[in-house]
């Protein structure tokens, strides 16, 4: 299967593999360039956050979703789970095993892609450090805030051998209060430096995993006074390891919080929006509010705004670049080129780097290498983050005329991540591309064969593709069937 097929956007695809068609729900958002956001200060409202979720993850009623979310939920369990098995073999999670092997604990839930099982919690990290390793999982907020989401589900949901629909019903759960906890602190990532899928992640992960015990509303505001203080990640580790360790750790002590909570531990029912709390601490000095919460359960964040899917396993930032730079291709000869140029905006910047990669985590980060790449070899897909591809004398050639700046139309543009790239011929000559919303987002959305494809190639790497093809029909029916023991056995290699 030739991955440059799964990034054109042409038919065809895996459908035919599929076989009840996976519904891809009406785009909602209005095609216009996103304005800045504020950047005032402003003190948190006086809404109790805690009683708001108790009620939402006790009382949610998967009949009263609307179709739109069911269907991008089952198309977001598509997208996580293959994501999920294509990084369960990478060096991140290869580390985290050993630790785990080492560590020993009841072998109780799979570790997706791999024969090693372990405790829930454990196993519950190694998923989570899988399904973010390659930087290929969905965006939703404010970068991929709900990584650690569908890693308590699995982990959790082998162990007491819950429905699918129960699996559904706690997906939604806790992606809605990843949205309502990324819209409190609008800036807290971009601005702050605090890293969504670990900060916003943690507090997702718990209301998903007291969603799936069935946890009694009054522990509820234990339970998220312990995730609070469990929360954590700066985004100084991008490029690094430790970023998809972000979303293992999330996931893991979303489990810890609940199982503690549950059991008695206490903590400061208001340690979300108190003082000294979550919101206070990790939005210090940035907008802010609890407003957002009033409305949970009322209307749907994964609806509208609802999220992206990433056609490329690199930084999103970078996404706008790499389909500019793809336009490009077809129109010059690498020899002739004498300068890149790639204009970004200042957010993307402070996560973009100008400099040649030492390793593929750094490389899924690197402005020139991605430029490089993608003129000479076309989409970087998964081998291009491997250690051969950095090696390529002619990918590090092109990438020393790439030069990385400001774009100065968009330069302060927080809620999309618009690129230009510019490239100089050797007679002088200049040809050039922008783009503002980047192909996988919500404005310029990928089609459902698309996703097939890209769960198709993905998921054959740690599994036969009859194995693979029958995990895609189950997830596209997610909720439907009655029971969920054909899925364990999948998820593993035979």
């Amino acid at each position: 299967m030739e991955r440059r097929k799964f990034v054109a956007l042409v038919g065809g695809g895996v459908g035919s593999l599929v076989a009840a068609p996976l519904l891809l729900p009406q785009q909602v958002l209005a095609q216009q360039p996103a304005t800045p956001a504020a950047a005032a200060p402003a003190a948190a409202a006086s809404v109790k956050v805690a009683p708001l979720l108790a009620e939402f993850i006790t009382r949610f009623d998967l009949k009263n979703a609307p179709p739109a979310v069911i269907e991008r939920s089952r198309v977001a369990f598509v997208d996580s789970i293959g994501v999920m098995l294509a990084g369960s073999h990478h060096p991140p999670t290869d580390l985290v095993v050993d630790m785990i092997k080492a560590e020993g604990s009841t072998p109780t839930a799979t570790i997706v892609g791999r024969s090693e099982r372990a405790s829930v919690q454990l196993a519950a990290l190694a998923n989570g450090v899988s399904v973010h390793s390659l930087d290929f999982d969905l965006t939703y907020g404010q970068g991929q805030a709900i990584a650690s989401v569908i890693p308590v589900i699995l982990a959790l949901g082998e162990a007491r051998r819950l429905s699918p629909s129960d699996m559904l019903a706690a997906f939604i759960v806790g992606a809605e209060v990843a949205g309502r906890m990324t819209r409190a602190a609008p800036t807290m990532s971009r601005l702050g430096g605090w890293h969504t899928t670990s900060t916003v992640g943690t507090i997702a992960a718990a209301a998903t995993a007291a969603r799936l015990l069935k946890t009694p509303a009054a522990a509820i505001p234990d339970i998220m006074g312990i995730a609070a203080s469990l929360a954590s990640g700066v985004t100084a580790n991008f490029g690094t390891m430790t970023k998809p360790l972000h979303a293992g750790q999330a996931a893991r002590n979303g489990i810890l919080a609940v199982q503690l909570g549950a059991a008695g531990f206490t903590s400061n029912p208001v340690a979300l929006e108190g003082r000294d709390g979550f919101l206070e601490n990790f939005a210090r000095g940035l907008e802010r509010t609890t407003a957002p919460f009033s409305d949970l359960g009322k209307t749907y964040d994964f609806e509208n705004p609802g999220y992206s899917i990433k056609p490329y396993p690199s930084g999103g930032l970078g996404h706008t670049a790499v389909d500019a730079a793809l336009e490009l291709k077809s129109l010059v000869n690498v020899a002739n080129i004498a300068a890149i140029d790639v204009s970004i905006t200042r957010y993307a910047a402070r996560r973009y780097t100008a400099q040649y990669p030492q390793n593929p985590e750094a490389a899924k980060f690197s402005g020139p290498y991605l430029a490089a790449y993608t003129l000479i070899h076309g989409a970087p897909m998964l081998s291009a983050f491997t250690e051969a591809a950095l090696k390529d004398e002619k990918v590090r050639a092109l990438a020393s005329k790439v030069t990385m700046a400001t774009y100065l139309e968009h330069a302060d543009v927080l809620d999309a991540s618009p690129a230009k790239v510019v490239i100089t011929l050797a007679d002088g000559s200049k040809v050039e591309r922008s783009k503002y919303y980047p192909s996988g987002s919500r404005q310029v959305p990928m089609t459902r064969a698309q996703i097939e494809e890209k769960f198709m190639v993905c998921a054959t790497t740690a599994l036969k593709p009859d194995a693979a093809s029958k995990l895609l029909v189950i997830l596209g029916q997610l909720g439907e069937q009655s029971s969920s023991d054909a899925l364990w056995p999948l998820l593993k290699p035979a």
